[in-house]
This record gives C-alpha cells, structure tokens and sequence, in this order.
C-alpha cells in the first residue's frame, strides 16, 4: 500500500458530464491505499480462504428481477463484445452481452480462462464482491473523495492523473482506447484489454492504474451531482460519504429499484468520441448488482486514532 497524505482539494470539474460538477472543496484525511487494483491471484488466494461465490456465478432469484423470462436467468456477467461496424452510441447494447458463464474466473465467457492474467485486475466483481474481499484483507473500500484524492496525485486541479495532457510526448500513461469506439481500437498503448496492473508509470502518490485499465468501485451512493462549495471555509465538507442510497436508483427506469454506488477511474473502453473518464473528476454510476469485464476494485486503510503503519 501507499500511504496519502490527505488534505483540502477541488473535486469534481465543471469542464466536462454534468455529473463531475459542481467544482468543490473537500478535505480528506490520511489514508493508505493499495498501490494497483486487487488482482486476479490476490483475488484467487481471497477465494481458496474463505470460499466466497461470486455474484456473477450464482442464478438469479427470480423474486429479485419480476417480469424477466424465465431463460433470461442465468449465472453470468456482461461482457464488451466489440461490433464490426459504427453503431449507434446511444444504444450500449450494441456491444455489452450478458454471457451465460462469464465470471471472473472466465472473463470472457466459457472457454476463457485467467491462466496468464494473474497480474491482470480481476473483473465480474459486484460491489458485494469487493467489500466482502476488502473485509477479509483487514481494509476497506475507498469513498468516492478518497479515490479522487489519491488519483490526483497531488496535482490538485490537474486535467489528468500526471498533468494536463492525455498523451504527453505521444506517450500512452494509461490503458484507454485509441479509435472510433466501439468498432475500431489500434490499441496503440499496446492493449486491446485489460492489462497489467503495473504495466503504466505510477502517479506522484505511487499508485498504478488510477486512470484506464478498468473501473474501480467506491462506497459512495450515487448522486447526479456534487454538492456546491460551503459557504464559508471553515465548513468545508471532512471525508464526505457521498449521497443518500434512496436517490442513487436510476431516474431513467423507474421500474427496477436497484441502488447504484459510484466507480471511478474509466477504463480500457473509454475513447475521445465516447466516455471520456480516464480522468480523476470523472464518475459514473453502477448498479450493487452488475458485474462487467471492465470493472474492478482496490482497497483502502483507514488509521486508528492511534495510527500504526500496515504491513507493506
């Protein structure tokens, strides 16, 4: 782990989805956080201990999705399946599957496997997936404050984890797409999917990965957007926890009351003409129920008021 040393930053951006504003100032004490996102042999040695079953790898109980067809229940998780041809951006569909057996053991469905990904993130993790690791490591998940500050690196306001540029140099610092998404990647950082989690520099906190690679869950509920900067200095929000779980359900499909956490970070798919987040302001919002081959997770340590470094 890396130890970060908190402080007072902006979050959020005013500068881009109207979901990263507004702009404020929050401030968030010392922390450690684990260097790269939990990787699949850490996330394999969490297995063999506890014997923990993921999400994805259970059928789903009707009573939980009313309405669904019965052969649309199924142990599974979405997988990216890229088009062969411009479709339409709005209809993400178009290239996300749910796939019958897919799960983090078989990322990309049955026939797959993680035998040469041990150094890869683990992915089909849901948020109960990843707290459950979390707890069994002695740690915890990141807030949503949290992770911003440490992405950042200590470069408060910068555009990106290392400064202001994407490439800087036509130099590739992070595992995103290159192309016209979803059909056309010419993987110029070398990667068509996930990569190695120490495959990209580390920021200026020492952290791998803050940036691409994959999406990496907080603790925080959802909300379409950051609370405005305190009236006065003094009252400028100490660790804040994000919103409440009542307002993160999607306004979009009133039907289906499944609270959303926020992920951060962006990952491999994200592309300059479709979700641009590979960068620390940027959020999205997923559901406690949904696993993905593009979402993964990392840990933090909070200290005791009588603080005493973890092991390394």
């Amino acid at each position: 782990m890396s130890s970060i040393p908190g402080g007072t930053f902006r979050m959020g951006s005013d500068r881009h989805y109207p979901e990263e504003a507004p702009a404020h100032r929050v401030t968030v004490d010392g922390f450690w956080m684990d260097r790269t996102p939990v990787t699949n042999r850490q996330f394999k040695e969490f297995v063999r201990a506890t014997g923990h079953v993921t999400f994805a790898e259970v059928v789903p109980d009707p009573k939980d999705y009313p309405g669904t067809l019965p052969h649309m229940l199924y142990a599974g998780s979405l997988v990216f399946a890229p088009p062969t041809r411009p479709v339409d951006l709005r209809d993400w569909s178009q290239w996300w599957n749910l796939t019958k057996g897919a799960n983090w053991r078989r990322p990309y469905g049955p026939g797959s496997n993680i035998n040469a990904l041990d150094n890869h993130p683990v992915v089909h993790v849901t948020f109960a997936d990843a707290l459950a690791y979390a707890r069994w490591a002695g740690k915890a998940l990141p807030s949503e404050a949290e992770w911003e500050f440490a992405a950042r690196g200590g470069l408060d306001g910068a555009e990106y984890a290392w400064g202001e540029e994407l490439t800087p140099g036509n130099r590739h610092l992070a595992n995103t797409w290159q192309g016209n998404f979803p059909h056309e990647n010419s993987n110029q950082d070398g990667f068509q999917r996930t990569s190695p989690v120490t495959a990209f520099p580390p920021n200026g906190y020492g952290l791998h990965d803050m940036i691409g690679n994959v999406w990496e869950w907080t603790e925080d509920w959802y909300s379409a957007r950051h609370e405005a900067d305190a009236a006065k200095a003094c009252c400028i929000p100490v660790n804040p926890r994000g919103g409440r779980e009542a307002a993160s359900y999607d306004p979009g499909q009133p039907e289906i009351r499944i609270p959303r956490k926020v992920i951060k970070g962006g990952s491999h798919l994200c592309a300059p003409n479709y979700c641009r987040r590979y960068r620390p302001a940027a959020r999205h919002a997923e559901p406690v129920d949904t696993s993905t081959s593009h979402v993964g997770f990392r840990c933090v340590w909070r200290p005791p008021s009588d603080p005493k470094q973890p092991e390394e």
